[in-house]
């Protein structure tokens, strides 16, 4: 299935949540925010998630600085 990772094309070889696909990706989950198909989502949600062909999904990551 493929998918649209922060303007990229991704092919997930087996259906996933938004949660494991972050976790896969080796990103902290508690450090993000996403956008999924348009919407944020909130984080106690990225379980029961599951991402479908075409799924949009933008991973914003805050940082601070100075």
């Amino acid at each position: 299935m493929t998918i649209v990772l922060n303007g990229k094309k991704e092919v997930l070889e087996q259906q996933k949540s938004i949660r494991d696909l972050l976790i896969s990706k080796n990103i902290d989950p508690n450090t993000v925010v996403v956008e999924y198909n348009g919407d944020i989502v909130k984080r106690e949600e990225w379980a029961n998630i599951f991402l479908n062909e075409d799924d949009v999904l933008e991973v914003v990551r805050f940082v601070g600085g100075g």
